[in-house]
């Protein structure tokens, strides 16, 4: 395990990481494009200014990080754990694609989300507020106790996807795509009764 301490301007490009341990470290402006992590763990790390353009991520945890001005194009993240990890001032976060694992209690407040692809993400009580996931694909994501005010789903496939904690009157919902059984939450959202 590597514990506190300081990465900056590395050129790890291309690099293989797998089943590493990081606790406690900052990683400043480090080249991760294409790079791959495989069964890493990563808990209160900072990452400020890394380039994680067309990385892969698989059954990696990233616990509590903080994520600061970093470019995301075309990443992705099959089986991870990001849970409590922040990302600010990241414009770069698109296309992300994310499959699986958990991502409970993470902050995406007035993120860029625009045609991000996420499916079969556990999001509970993740912070949402202010996000752009126009024409972004959230399926079958678990978006309980989610903040979602402000929020613009507009054209999003939201698609058996957790919608109680969505309030339609305080988000943008043009032309999304849901079930029936959806329709019915939300109608219950807005005090409608169906008969």
């Amino acid at each position: 395990m590597i514990e506190d301490e300081t990465f900056a301007d590395d050129d790890w490009y291309g690099e293989e990481l797998v089943e590493r341990a990081y606790t406690g470290c900052v990683f400043r402006r480090v080249d991760l494009t294409e790079a791959l992590t495989r069964g890493c763990v990563f808990t209160e790390c900072r990452f400020e200014s890394v380039r994680l353009n067309a990385s892969r991520h698989v059954d990696s945890a990233f616990l509590r990080c903080a994520f600061v001005r970093c470019n995301l194009l075309d990443a992705e993240f099959t089986g991870c754990k990001l849970i409590g990890s922040t990302f600010t001032e990241s414009e770069s976060l698109r296309p992300l694609r994310v499959t699986g694992g958990d991502w409970s209690f993470v902050g995406l407040r007035e993120a860029k989300l625009r045609g991000v692809t996420i499916r079969e993400v556990r999001m509970r009580e993740a912070d949402l507020t202010g996000a752009d996931c126009t024409e972004a694909v959230l399926a079958d994501v678990d978006l309980s106790g989610a903040h979602l005010d402000g929020a613009r789903f507009d054209r999003c496939d939201l698609r058996g996807s957790d919608l109680t904690a969505l309030d339609p009157t305080r988000a943008s919902l043009r032309k999304a795509i849901i079930t029936a059984e959806q329709a019915v939450v939300l109608a219950q959202t807005l005090g409608l009764q169906i008969r």
